[in-house]
């Protein structure tokens, strides 16, 4: 798709934003060298900003033999963004401020078979609710909210298009979510927030080519490629998690049979558990959280099962994974949600002895394998991070109809 000049516009005022949000406080010249824009462009796009209220002037710093130059930062309460993290098993809502600093949280958790799209929806009303209320904020001040939700995603209808764990088909997700929520709405999935998430503040800033493999009830790769965030023409990269793992394997709720979700995913390792010790106390069915929880206590303990199913796990995980460093040699492989966060190391040194057996030589020695930095939920702030990208594309949406002559106005955009 050729991208116009507003698009250009909104991605490099982004591209600046997310910068000093990143850095702050910093100059127009350091922005400049980190951005790769022009000084003069910079220069614009910081007095945009600075108009708008999402930054400060912060006073000077000297430069080596010229005139001091003048700092700007995050006007950290210019605004508030809402990053909703829809999982299978819970809603997830974090209420950010412009500096992307979590002011409030809310939970709120899903039984099994509670997946209906009305039901989906009252869960995130009722959480979105919440995190205003403890924030004590003025409906007015929050910019958009960020809603990730599994699957296969229309950004620019609203639509959850496929997902695959709840059977949801042309789901018009934001369109119910509208009809509670008065706040403007953006859609993605969490294999996009998560990669978003690592390439402003975790393992993945700085690199030009990175992988966050998702590790949840769902599995996928979130791309970022060439500095950037990889979405692929229908905005369906990174289904890595239903790509063929083992030929006439598991069943797959997307209907094929051997997909690498149904092994590495929080219900597959359940079904690594039962397969081995049926009887295993470490086993709570139909609660994943509770299950994998116990996993990871007893690895800790030296639970031989425990042991066995995580190290199980990470043979077919580092399969996967080698496919991923084969075919894409990133620069750094990050292992994010909640089920990698739980299992953390172990499950790590695992998957890279894992990997290093099946991945060739070469782009393997080129690939750090970590987990997630990100303290917080890495979804929910990707999340908040469209509900920016969002904003600032209306705030340019609303600058150019304001240049365009009245009788121009009808004239379809270019």
């Amino acid at each position: 798709m050729k991208r116009t000049s507003r698009d250009i516009r909104t991605a490099n005022r982004y591209g600046v934003l997310r910068e000093i949000i990143a850095e702050s406080p910093t100059s127009r010249q350091e922005l400049a060298a980190a951005t790769g824009l022009s000084l003069a462009t910079v220069a614009t796009l910081v007095g945009e900003l600075l108009d708008l209220g999402m930054l400060t002037e912060v006073g000077f710093e000297d430069s080596a033999g010229g005139r001091p130059r003048g700092l700007v930062a995050v006007n950290a309460s210019g605004g508030a963004l809402i990053g909703v993290d829809i999982a299978e098993t819970y809603v997830r809502v974090e209420l950010f401020d412009l500096a992307l600093n979590v002011l409030a949280r809310a939970d709120e958790d899903m039984r099994p078979g509670e997946s209906l799209p009305v039901q989906v929806v009252g869960h995130v009303a009722t959480a979105v609710g919440s995190v205003v209320a403890q924030a004590g904020i003025e409906g007015a001040r929050v910019l958009g909210v960020g809603v990730s939700v599994p699957g296969q995603v229309d950004r620019e209808g609203g639509v959850s298009e496929y997902a695959p764990n709840w059977d949801w088909h042309d789901v018009p997700l934001l369109d119910l979510l509208s009809e509670h929520i008065a706040y403007p709405l953006y859609l993605d999935n969490p294999l996009r927030a998560c990669a978003v998430a690592e390439l402003w503040f975790g393992a993945a800033r700085g690199r030009g080519d990175a992988v966050v493999v998702n590790l949840g009830t769902g599995v996928g790769a979130g791309l970022a490629l060439g500095g950037g965030l990889h979405r692929g023409v229908s905005n369906s990269a990174g289904e890595w998690g239903h790509t063929t793992l083992v030929l006439d394997g598991r069943l797959c709720h997307c209907g094929n049979h051997g997909c690498v979700e149904t092994y590495v995913g929080a219900p597959g390792i359940m079904l690594n558990l039962r397969e081995m010790s049926p009887r295993s106390t470490l086993l709570h069915p139909e609660d994943q959280t509770s299950t994998i929880n116990a996993l990871a206590r007893g690895v800790a303990a030296h639970d031989p099962v425990a042991i066995k199913v995580v190290r199980d796990t990470a043979r077919y995980l580092g399969a996967g994974i080698a496919d991923l460093v084969n075919l894409l040699n990133p620069e750094v492989v990050v292992l994010s949600s909640w089920v990698a966060a739980t299992l953390g190391e172990p499950l790590l040194e695992e998957v890279r002895e894992a990997v290093a057996r099946h991945a060739l030589k070469r782009p393997f020695a080129a690939t750090e394998i970590v987990l997630s930095p990100i303290p917080t939920d890495p979804v929910c702030l990707g999340a908040a991070t469209f509900a920016l990208e969002g904003a600032l594309s209306a705030v340019t949406q609303k600058s150019n109809r304001r240049t365009i002559p009245a009788r121009s106005r009808t004239a379809p955009p270019a």
